[in-house]
């Protein structure tokens, strides 16, 4: 695991403005060598000067130890360093100087101005000293030489930690910015990851809904019917034998057939939790998310190719017939195909609108209406009010209060309009319309 930026500021802790107590080391071991280098050639300079030797050790030591400060004053220590280029000490302060100024973050027209004035001083003392070595007949080169050992030195007493710290200083703050890269890499992977999270939360909260509505559809109205049927059958068991047994035949039909829409709908969940659990816990959210996505969208195609569609719409109203119940079917319009989850939509509505009238409008007179327009699918189911006020609890049937809603939320999921509400004349009307999408 790499360390972040955050972590790298949090392990700093050095005294004063060092970030790391290695850093304040290595700065007090520099301005001690310094130190000890400007009070030697501070002899000399006080021979030299006419002044004791002792004034020339002190001066030394004081100017020698600046380089402490190199990292909080560069410009201070560059300064110092040319200032003393003249007494012939300083050497060490002078590079180091010269190297902590370039790696800084101090414009680079600060930089090159205190590098040049570095570059004269020493090509000037240079020249002078050389110049009086050769008078003295210390050195007997020709002349040449004077000015090619100026510039040598010069040169190279400046350009390499000039050039150095120029690299060093880009190096670090490329490195700085890697890191404030990884830092902002690593808070929006940690956004996302709380995003994801949240949409997969999202996602199973909607599943969830989704198979509570199908469940709720697919056995409602069957089991509806049976309870319905079961009690006509106890009440003409005895006067009419053979209606009894017809009542019982579709009893036993209906059961079948919800036992087959539920294992169908069981057996697509099943291949669905297959999927989802071949991923491991290492698999990132994001994809655990896709995957979710990818296996609803599979769930609900596959429920749109086996489920019910609008033909199957005369047959309910067959079943309901059967049961008992006086409704009407009208179909407006030509009928044609539609996109599988639109008419599995319409044929939920009508479904759920007729189990209502089965659990709470027992034996009142329903109409049934179906309009093909050009754009859209209208569908109502409206009921008169029973012909008795106790025939809704005679068979018992009890109410979870889920069917408006879901029947709401699948109208409304398709970008249609959903109205519900009683009549004037005390029955009950359901209505829906639904942007009509040609099957492909």
């Amino acid at each position: 695991m790499t360390t972040t930026g955050e972590e790298h500021e949090a392990a700093r802790g050095g005294p004063w403005w060092w970030a790391r107590w290695r850093s304040a080391v290595l700065d007090g071991a520099l301005a001690a060598a310094s130190a000890v280098e400007c009070a030697v050639e501070g002899v000399p300079f006080a021979r030299d000067a006419g002044i004791a030797p002792a004034v020339g050790v002190v001066f030394g030591l004081l100017a020698g130890s600046v380089l402490v400060v190199r990292r909080r004053w560069p410009i201070a220590v560059v300064l110092v360093a040319i200032a003393i280029t003249p007494a012939e000490m300083g050497f060490l302060m002078g590079v180091v100087g010269l190297y902590t100024l370039a790696a800084s973050e101090l414009p680079r027209r600060i930089i090159g101005s205190l590098a040049g004035m570095s570059l004269v001083g020493t090509l000037i003392v240079t020249f002078v000293r050389v110049r009086q070595d050769m008078a003295r007949g210390d050195l007997t080169l020709g002349d040449w030489f004077v000015p090619f050992a100026s510039i040598t030195t010069a040169i190279g007493m400046t350009a390499p930690p000039v050039l150095l710290g120029l690299y060093v200083g880009a190096r670090r703050r490329l490195m700085e910015s890697l890191r404030e890269r990884a830092d902002s890499l690593e808070r929006e992977l940690q956004l996302l990851a709380e995003r994801a999270e949240e949409r997969a939360e999202w996602a199973r909260g909607e599943e969830r809904t989704r198979i509570a509505r199908e469940m709720h559809d697919v056995v409602a109205h069957r089991v509806s019917l049976m309870v319905v049927h079961a009690a006509a059958l106890q009440a003409i068991a005895r006067k009419d034998p053979d209606k009894a047994v017809k009542n019982a035949a579709l009893v036993g039909d209906m059961g079948r057939q919800a036992l087959t829409e539920l294992r169908e709908m069981l057996g697509v969940l099943r291949s669905g939790d297959g999927v989802r659990g071949g991923s491991s816990s290492a698999v990132p959210a994001a994809v655990e998310v896709a995957a979710a996505v990818a296996v609803s969208r599979a769930v609900v195609d596959e429920g749109a190719v086996e489920g019910p569609c609008l033909s199957d719409v005369e047959e309910l109203v067959g079943q309901s017939a059967a049961a008992g119940m006086v409704v009407d079917l009208s179909v407006e319009g030509e009928a044609r195909s539609y996109a599988a989850e639109i008419e599995q939509t319409a044929f939920r509505v009508v479904q759920e609108a007729l189990t209502n009238v089965h659990k709470h409008a027992a034996g009142a007179k329903t109409y049934v209406r179906l309009a093909h327009r050009v754009s859209e699918i209208a569908m109502q189911v409206e009921n008169e009010p029973p012909p008795e006020a106790g025939s809704a609890s005679s068979a018992r049937l009890p109410s979870g209060g889920n069917g408006l809603v879901g029947m709401k939320e699948r109208v409304v999921a398709l970008g249609g309009v959903f109205v519900s509400g009683p009549t004037e004349a005390g029955g009950f009307r359901v209505s829906a319309v639904i942007p009509a999408v040609q099957a492909a």
